[in-house]
């Protein structure tokens, strides 16, 4: 029993030892006080990215100006449609009806208008040889108009009940393609306030446009004619490229945001897009080539405790010119240069006491937790630090 609790013993001041000594040749890593990227020189596009939805640069939307039931449909979905073309039958029962009665009662006024435009003329004869008063005959002449007044409105009448039922047959005003109907076989339209749309006729569809809602903070940056790619969900990373067209004055706010309705136009020659596709659009604002570039986060890095410098005898100060940090024998130095455009990763320098090579600081690495436990990596080894890179040097800007 001894002679196991010996062992054990033995055993564990063998592993203490070896855990000494692995410590003492295997450090901790040393971990750099800041994160760093070299400046470089390279491509830079400034977007603005939206949303929208694609719908035909035209529309006409149809409906009808009388009530009824629909007897007969001569188009459907995606049909192609010409102007003048038969698309819809209401039953035509009621205004035949209605044009019947209308018939009846013009010759029924007719007729009474003959009998006092006759009586009228006799009057005319009798009141010259004094055989009636002259009240009597403007009596009978007052009769003989009314009735050919009436005769007028009973004629009018019947032009409104033909053109009531020239209106229950529904005909293309263009030619297109019918992107919706809205009705059905037996089912009753009615017109008596709002005109119900019966059809929507797509008039091209190898030309869409977006509707692009653009947040206030970008809508000046957004002009006429400016280049936009788009992507839509069904195909991929295909790109397509389209033309902004128009900045609508009438602002939407939803939930305290504001923006802006954009129409970007975009050919359609194979037909791939389709009305409703939701488009991730980017709005290409400049394009730079060969730009002194530098991360975004350089730009908004401060060492803890650092105060700006004010300068005496300035207004106020200047919005472009910002503040970021270099790295100047192992010390973060502040630079004072104007930025340009920038992307989702880096920013233009226009001007400053900035080069190419020069090392900024984009972050700080005080009091993060190193990487590893207590049995990581090799024993003899010395890991990389952060910003090493493998090779003792600073990352290149992104």
């Amino acid at each position: 029993m001894k002679r196991r609790s010996w062992i054990i013993l033995a055993l564990v001041v063998a592993a203490v030892a070896a855990f000494v000594l692995w410590k003492r040749f295997n450090p901790p890593p040393v971990v750099d006080p800041y994160k760093t990227a070299v400046v470089e020189r390279g491509d830079l596009t400034e977007e603005i990215t939206a949303n929208g939805i694609i719908n035909p640069v035209r529309v006409v939307s149809v409906g009808t100006q009388v009530s009824g039931t629909v007897q007969a449909l001569y188009a459907d979905f995606n049909d192609r449609v010409k102007a003048g073309q038969l698309l819809l039958r209401l039953d035509p029962a009621l205004f035949n009806s209605r044009l019947q009665a209308s018939e009846a009662a013009l010759t029924n006024i007719r007729a009474t208008a003959q009998l006092q435009s006759a009586n009228a003329a006799r009057a005319a004869q009798l009141v010259k040889q004094d055989f009636i008063s002259r009240q009597d005959y403007e009596t009978a002449l007052a009769s003989a108009r009314s009735t050919a007044a009436q005769v007028a409105q009973a004629e009018a009448q019947i032009r409104q009940d033909r053109a009531n039922l020239e209106f229950s047959v529904i005909r293309s005003p263009v030619a297109g393609v019918v992107i919706s109907r809205q009705i059905d076989i037996g089912q009753t339209v009615a017109a008596s306030f709002n005109t119900p749309t019966l059809f929507q006729i797509a008039r091209d569809l190898t030309q869409m446009q977006i509707e692009a809602a653009v947040a206030e903070a970008d809508v000046a940056k957004v002009k006429p004619g400016q280049r936009v790619d788009f992507t839509v969900d069904a195909y991929g990373a295909r790109q397509f490229t389209g033309t902004v067209d128009q900045i609508r004055l009438n602002p939407t706010t939803q939930q305290n945001v504001v923006t802006y309705t954009v129409i970007v136009k975009a050919a359609n020659p194979d037909g791939a897009l389709l009305p409703g596709m939701t488009a991730n659009a980017n709005f290409i604002v400049s394009d730079r080539k060969n730009v002194l570039l530098v991360p975004n986060a350089a730009l908004s890095f401060k060492p803890e405790g650092y105060k700006p410098v004010r300068t005496a005898g300035r207004a106020r100060p200047q919005a472009d010119l910002v503040t970021l940090f270099v790295l100047a024998n192992g010390q973060p130095e502040a630079r004072r240069v104007r930025a340009g455009a920038s992307d989702a990763d880096n920013s233009e320098i226009l001007s400053g006491p900035l080069k190419v090579g020069d090392v900024v600081v984009t972050g700080s690495n005080i009091g993060a937790k190193p990487a590893g436990g207590l049995f990581s990596g090799p024993p003899g080894g010395r890991r990389e630090s952060p910003n090493s890179g493998g090779n003792g040097k600073a990352p290149a800007a992104r």
